[in-house]
Formats: structure tokens, sequence, C-alpha cells
């Protein structure tokens, strides 16, 4: 009988394949490097919001348009709950 594990390190260590479920605890803490490369997302997963021009307003009225602007994008793109 052989036993063939879900989680392992391939040989060098430049890879872990996980293939079981991974939890992370409430103290956990991810970092990704900007540099870092994140493939095989679903498409569509992760969007960029519209670009928000810088705001030029003059009155709490035309800040209250430009914020409100940028809110919507941050909603179109799935940043941010309906």
């Amino acid at each position: 009988m052989s036993y063939n594990t879900k989680n392992y390190r391939e040989q060098g260590g430049e890879k872990t394949v996980i293939g079981g479920e991974v939890i992370l605890a409430g103290t956990a803490k991810v970092t990704i490097d900007p540099a870092a490369v994140i493939e095989g997302l679903p498409s569509g997963s992760i969007n960029a919001a519209t670009s928000q021009a810088d705001s030029t307003a003059t009155t709490i009225e035309d800040l209250v348009v430009d914020f409100n602007a940028l809110l919507a994008k941050l909603r179109n793109a799935g940043l941010m709950a309906s």
C-alpha cells in the first residue's frame, strides 16, 4: 500500500504544492511582494476600478458628486459591496 500526500514540496524547495485546504488563523498574515505574479485566478475575480480624476471641486456639492462617482466605480469593479 502506498500513500500519496496532497501537500508537498518539490525537490530543492522551489515549489510547494497545496492540494488540500489552507486555513489561516485570525492572527495569520499573508504578505505578497509587489513584484510577485499571481496566476490561475478565475477571469474577472479581481478588477481594477476605472480611474477617477482628481477632484477640482470648489463646493461641498461638487465634492459630493466627485465622491459618489468614486464610490460607483469601486462598486462597479466589485471592490465594494453594493
